[in-house]
């Protein structure tokens, strides 16, 4: 569960500058909940109108020298879930990457996913 705002949601997080954005997501994974992952693909790309940014989704595996997920001041909690089962509060955006990344076809997803940002749907309380 993330620290703002407080809903569950995926590792993830924004290109530094020179950074390849599988690179970032190796690198968010660790600062975020602590685990080492592979790259293991691409799974979609996903379209944020009207001004959103392009999101990347990446299929991932945990090396064997990681540990345990655990929080960090980003992510309060931390879980595995089934697929099927996934908890609430949820970044709604979140369960079709999901799906899209456990399919088994090797090309990317391009979707559009228009909406409200998660900010706008989940305002920091006063």
């Amino acid at each position: 569960m993330r620290d703002r705002p407080p809903i569950w949601n995926l590792p993830g997080g924004g290109v530094e500058p020179g950074e390849a954005p599988w690179d970032t997501a190796v690198r968010e994974a660790r600062e975020e909940v602590g685990v080492e992952i592979a790259v293991d693909r691409l799974t979609g790309i996903y379209h944020r109108p009207p001004d959103g940014d392009p999101v990347l989704v990446f299929r991932c595996s945990l090396l064997p020298s990681s540990t345990e997920p655990h929080t960090s001041p980003e992510a309060l909690q931390v879980a595995w879930f089934d697929p099927d089962a996934l908890p609430t509060p949820m970044n709604p955006y979140q369960p079709q990457r999901i799906a899209g990344a456990l399919r088994t076809t090797p090309t990317p997803e391009l979707l559009a996913q228009p909406g409200p940002s998660v900010r706008t749907l989940y305002p920091d309380p006063d």
